[in-house]
């Protein structure tokens, strides 16, 4: 049984394939999956996903650094009330994904692309403030701002052992500084790609005992249906491929160590 640590439901939601999705995650052996905040477009979203579909969907919520405009301030200011239980709704079992991303700023508009990232860092210290004041699990979106990301961690005073760096890309060297802090990566499809090499050297580098599996559905289709609209039951291919090509160990192995590092570091 598997647990898909990082998906975005959303999507499935708006096309009306929700059902089928979810089905289909339980058909390829998934005992939770846990779909990831983003802005406050989707988190009543998924804590009503997380009610009805109690035990097996679990949701975080945070604002996507991709998401952070002028008005971040307000958007960031809702994250707390999700920790308030309101009668019988779930809570979220990790604030984000929250982060850097340098990768989609303008690209001809130096001012403008200044400005977002400032926005970006901005929102990101203050959702790295409510996580240490919550000691709850972050979900940290680094794309082209690794070292930003884990100086910014550094001084934030969040607990390292409660941080996780998803679809971790990067490679060893990276890996290694993570975990000298008590962090981790968790790995997408992309470690099934043949040009991922250096990703695979960064999941041996951490290594099985702290493994964790995520698809970032609809993103990062793992081998054989790269190409296609990914999903939580894809997950099995993932782990799959990191049990025979990236560990040398049974499936079953795999899946039974990684989906107890996600229920450890979680809390589900």
């Amino acid at each position: 049984m598997l647990i898909d640590t990082h998906t975005h439901l959303e999507s499935f939601h708006r096309k009306g394939t929700l059902d089928a999705a979810l089905a289909n995650a339980r058909e390829a052996g998934l005992s939770a999956m846990i779909t990831i905040g983003t802005s406050t477009d989707d988190w009543a979203l998924y804590r009503s996903l997380a009610a009805a579909h109690r035990g097996f969907v679990h949701y975080s919520a945070g604002l996507h650094p991709c998401s952070v405009d002028e008005n971040w301030e307000r958007e960031v200011s809702q994250i707390g009330q999700f920790w308030t239980r309101h009668e019988n709704d779930p809570l979220p079992v990790a604030l984000g994904e929250c982060g850097l991303d340098r990768f989609h700023l303008p690209k001809n508009d130096e001012a403008l692309a200044n400005r977002i990232f400032a926005w970006q860092r901005a929102a990101f210290a203050a959702q790295l403030e409510i996580a240490r004041s919550l000691a709850c699990p972050v979900v940290i979106h680094s794309r082209g701002a690794f070292d930003e990301c884990v100086r910014m961690i550094d001084e934030s005073g969040v607990d390292w052992a409660r941080v996780v760096f998803h679809c971790f890309v990067e490679g060893a060297p990276q890996m290694r500084e993570l975990m000298q802090r008590g962090g981790r990566g968790s790995f997408t499809g992309v470690l099934t790609y043949k040009n991922a090499e250096l990703v695979r050297e960064a999941a041996r580098e951490q290594g099985l005992s702290r493994f964790m599996v995520e698809t970032d559905a609809p993103y990062l289709t793992p081998e054989p249906h790269r190409g296609k609209p990914n999903e939580p039951a894809f997950a099995r291919h993932t782990a799959e491929y990191a049990a025979g090509k990236v560990f040398n160990v049974s499936a079953e192995e795999l899946a039974g160590v990684s989906t107890q590092n996600a229920r450890s570091f979680f809390g589900i």
